[in-house]
């Protein structure tokens, strides 16, 4: 299974991140969307389950959770937008945790559970990449890569 992870798009959905998605069975969004109509062109590609950052508002704020839990292909995982806002009471059993906010891509390992930070995909901001993340799921394993949208 490939999974497209972004975050922080911000009203902002570049061609390039679209042609970086093509070809996934699911994309997970961890927030900041802005308009809910920011999604329409993900959900083209490909399944997408969203929640709502600290920037969405009216529409988009009542549309999506500040959470979501769920399964790829049995591995669970959990979406918050800040990586603060994760429960530690989550976290045993926990395969993925994915979070945006800070616009800065992380990847990091805590025991079996991939800590992911897509980074951020829309309007440019603090001086970071813009990137996403594309993962890989087989075999009750995650292989996760950071993409540069530019």
């Amino acid at each position: 299974m490939r999974v497209g992870v972004l975050a922080d798009t911000h009203n902002l959905l570049r061609p390039r991140v679209l042609d970086l998605l093509a070809g996934c069975e699911r994309i997970l969004h961890a927030g900041d969307v802005g308009d809910l109509s920011l999604l329409e062109p993900l959900r083209r590609i490909a399944p997408v389950e969203a929640i709502c950052g600290n920037t969405d508002s009216g529409a988009t704020a009542a549309a999506l959770p500040e959470t979501l839990a769920g399964d790829l292909a049995g591995l669970p995982f959990r979406l918050v937008h800040r990586r603060e806002d994760a429960d530690p009471a989550w976290l045993p059993g926990l395969s993925l945790l994915v979070y945006g906010h800070s616009h800065r891509p992380e990847l990091s390992w805590h025991g079996s559970c991939l800590w992911l930070n897509p980074g951020a995909c829309g309007p440019r901001r603090f001086h970071l990449p813009l990137t996403l993340a594309i993962l890989r799921v087989a075999d009750r394993r995650i292989v996760p890569e950071i993409l540069a949208v530019e």
